[in-house]
């Protein structure tokens, strides 16, 4: 399974990034492989609880 990620190195060398199916949900890490460890977790909590307050996205056929 994979997901969808974008993210960024900050100016004081951490690592911030968001699920993309999750916009508002970031984290960091210290290093590149850290953060994908840490939205690895949010991916998994979130696909596996309905969590107040979470936004989810996905297309809808309209015709």
């Amino acid at each position: 399974m994979k997901a969808k990620i974008t993210y960024w190195r900050e100016q004081d060398g951490y690592w911030l990034g968001y699920l993309n199916d999750y916009p508002d949900h970031w984290t960091q890490g210290e290093d590149l492989d850290d953060l994908k460890a840490h939205l690895r977790d949010l991916f998994q909590v979130f696909g596996a609880e309905a969590i107040p307050g979470i936004k989810k996205e996905e297309e809808l056929e309209v015709a």
